[in-house]
C-alpha cells in the first residue's frame, strides 16, 4: 500500500519536474536584449522573481525525486 502511494507520488514529481524545466528560460539574454525590453524595471524584476521561484521549486522537487528514488529501491529486510 505504501509502495503504491510512493510510486504514484514519484510519477507526479517526475511529470512536474519535466514541466518546470520546460517552463524555465535559458541563461542567454535572448532577443529581448536587442530591443532593450529586458532593461526596464518591470521586465527585470518580474522575470527574476518568476525565474527564481521556478528554480527554487525545481530544486525542491529534484531533492524529493532523489529521496523517493532511493526509498523505492530499498529492498525489504
Amino acid at each position: 500500500m505504501l509502495r503504491t502511494i510512493l510510486t504514484v507520488l514519484f510519477i507526479i514529481i517526475c511529470i512536474a519536474l519535466v514541466v518546470l524545466v520546460l517552463m524555465q528560460e535559458g541563461k542567454s539574454a535572448g532577443l529581448g536584449a536587442i530591443s532593450g525590453a529586458a532593461e526596464t524595471y518591470w521586465g527585470k524584476n518580474k522575470g527574476r522573481s518568476m525565474e527564481a521561484t521556478l528554480e527554487r521549486v525545481t530544486k525542491i522537487l529534484a531533492v524529493a525525486f532523489m529521496l523517493l528514488a532511493v526509498l523505492l529501491n530499498i529492498d525489504r529486510f
